[in-house]
């Protein structure tokens, strides 16, 4: 129930501040104020976590919580009023191709095509690659998530399930260190959210790129992670627990709903929201 045990051994030193080099992403005292006419509101406060290379953590909170701040935060799309996030040992001063953001909603550009979507940020993060090479990480992004009938329809033809799987075949093809799910199938029916993440965990399985996912679905947190991490209620709030998830992978939804430990953390998750 508790973290992993962090090796210090090796690792970086930036302003004084030490980074293990077996951490992709480190969230260290970080706190968040919105001024207001009756004073600050603190949104998080004093909120430490660490997070492994090729880990994927889900994260879970009522509402309210401060949990798309704080991914906002690691995106670089919101300042920082205090404490430090850093990725492999680099602090976060703004946007970067180092991380990939799926928002809930894909924020596609409506008149292109699915391929177009998807070279607009190939295209900024691999200037050098040739136009085919460029063309082809895309295409291959795409028929990954199940779109290569779809390549030249535009965004607003396709379905809101095929719009997110333009989204995360864009969000993959940048081929970022940190990939950022803030609630990505939380529009979907139920049908088409576990075919997504089907996709997504499949995709994960092959890249491993480190994964940070808000989600309101313990189902979810709990098939898709390694970790999931609970955040305390807001105000102020910052990690109240987390949970290890001691699954193997690759894995199957028929094993996790079969695993004797699963309605155990399912339990766990459920008393911590409730309480």
């Amino acid at each position: 129930m508790s973290t992993a045990t962090l090796s210090t051994e090796t690792g970086t030193t930036e302003n004084g501040i030490f980074y293990p080099s077996n951490v992709m992403l480190d969230l260290s005292k970080l706190k968040k104020v919105y001024p207001t006419p009756k004073g600050d509101y603190v949104v998080l406060e004093d909120l430490d976590l660490q997070i492994m290379k090729e880990e994927f953590v889900t994260i879970i909170g009522h509402s309210g919580c401060g949990k798309t701040t704080m991914l906002s935060m690691i995106a670089g799309l919101n300042p920082i009023s205090g404490g430090n996030i850093a990725v492999l040992g680099k602090p976060v001063k703004g946007p970067g191709p180092d991380r990939g953001v799926i928002f809930q909603s894909p924020s596609l550009m409506p008149w292109m095509t699915a391929l177009e979507n998807v070279l607009l940020g190939v295209n900024k993060v691999f200037p050098h690659a040739t136009k085919t090479q460029r063309k082809d990480i895309a295409k291959y992004y795409l028929h990954k998530v199940g779109l290569e009938g779809a390549f030249n329809k535009k965004a607003m033809e396709l379905s809101q399930g095929m719009q997110q799987r333009v989204g995360i075949a864009r969000a993959f093809a940048i081929k970022p260190k940190v990939l950022l799910l803030d609630e990505p199938f939380g529009m979907l029916d139920s049908l088409t959210r576990g075919e997504l993440q089907d996709i997504l965990i499949e995709i994960w399985n092959k890249e491993k790129i480190t994964a940070v996912m808000i989600t309101h679905d313990v189902d979810e947190a709990i098939f898709l992670a390694d970790r999931v991490v609970m955040m305390t209620s807001g105000p102020r709030a910052k990690i109240g627990d987390i949970l290890n998830i001691d699954f193997e992978r690759p894995r199957s939804r028929k094993s996790v709903l079969e695993h004797p430990d699963y309605y155990t953390y399912r339990k766990h998750l459920i008393d911590f929201l409730e309480h």
